[in-house]
């Protein structure tokens, strides 16, 4: 791998993921301007178009980081110099499932209420030149222990919590989860 982005939360939005910054940075070399998600996806670009080989770019951070918005400023990124932003608007085509799979993937830890407990790979197809033509992501559950023990202050998958609100339904009759009412349900 090449360089890797490292993810900090300044938990206020900032002016710094507009149009205006994403057109600055195209283009450029990476040491040109400040550190910048969009200097790490312009670089990847660049060496993807240059040498026609696959590039990566790895997102890493603390819990509550922004590794997922980061990855959407990048997908961003990619499909506004790509020239089809428009056309595709692959970043919400890319997590459109996003809901389900933090419902899924998600949970409560002493640190973040809403804490990925999967990582992500997303995979964009570009054409020859340079477009996107589409994506896939793939998933991997992190915590499969999560499941049967969840350390104090902390909870399991918000599924779990979901299925247990929802046990008095008709449609989830088959499913046998009349046996949560000792699960105290705190869902958002």
């Amino acid at each position: 791998s090449g360089i890797v982005l490292v993810a900090i939360n300044p938990y206020e939005q900032l002016p710094i993921y507009e149009q205006d910054v994403i057109y600055a940075y195209s283009g450029r070399n990476i040491g040109d301007m400040d550190p910048h998600i969009f200097a790490v996806a312009e670089e990847a670009y660049r060496q993807m178009a240059r040498d026609e080989k696959n590039q990566s770019i790895i997102v890493s951070g603390e819990s509550g980081a922004g590794k997922t918005v980061s990855a959407k400023y990048a997908m961003r990124f990619f499909a506004t110099v790509g020239g089809c932003s428009s056309e595709t608007n692959i970043e919400a085509k890319v997590l459109a499932s996003s809901p389900i799979m933090e419902a899924i993937g998600n949970a409560k830890t002493t640190r973040n209420d809403n804490s990925s407990r999967f990582g992500k790979y997303i995979e964009i197809g570009f054409d020859k030149r340079y477009h996107i033509i589409g994506a896939n992501m793939r998933t991997y559950l992190l915590e499969k222990s999560r499941v049967v023990f969840q350390a104090e202050d902390e909870r399991n998958y918000h599924i779990f919590y979901q299925l247990c609100a929802s046990s008095s339904l008709p449609e989830f009759k088959d499913l046998g989860l009349s046996k949560c009412w000792h699960v105290p349900v705190r869902c958002r």
